[in-house]
């Protein structure tokens, strides 16, 4: 059975970054398990898992357009320090944060000073190209409710009600 939409994978991966750094690794862990076709991977990958099968390894770089994006500078920004009043803020704390359309956004403070907060609301990992290393575990049909709920509801399909 290959990959193709509506199928339940369950992959082991390696992701770097264009030094060769390891960023994340499912490999002497438990696989990832998802539901094909409902956005749950970057598009890229999504598109190198097309019609792959269990046994199957293989290599692919995704460009940062079709892995986190790319960078926008209009998401960084100076906040006065009183947003945080009474918390201690240092450079690389994650908050949600509202943004303009009244979305919560994830932001990663970059820079604390006396008066003002710069935070950025970037995927941490955007503007970057990524490497996967991927090896296909498994490949089975989703469940009605797994399709209906728009996610894989663990390996045998019985998990997660």
């Amino acid at each position: 059975m290959s990959i193709s939409q509506n199928k339940v994978v369950a992959m082991h991966y390696k992701v770097t970054d264009p030094q060769g750094t390891e960023l994340d690794s499912s490999f002497g862990g438990d696989p990832l398990i998802f539901l094909y076709g409902h956005g749950s991977l970057i598009p890229g990958l999504e598109k190198a898992l097309a019609g792959k099968a269990p046994g199957d390894t293989f290599n692919a770089t995704i460009e940062a357009a079709e892995a986190y994006g790319e960078r926008h500078d209009q998401l960084i920004q100076s906040v006065p320090r009183s947003m945080f009043e009474g918390m201690d803020v240092d450079v690389g704390m994650r908050f949600r944060a509202a943004g303009p359309d009244g979305r919560e956004h994830s932001v990663i403070i970059i820079e604390v000073g006396d008066e003002e907060v710069v935070v950025d609301g970037n995927h941490p990992l955007s503007g970057i190209d990524l490497t996967f290393d991927v090896e296909v575990v498994q490949v089975r049909d989703a469940t009605e409710d797994e399709i209906a709920h728009g996610h894989a509801h663990g390996l045998d399909g019985t998990a997660g009600h």
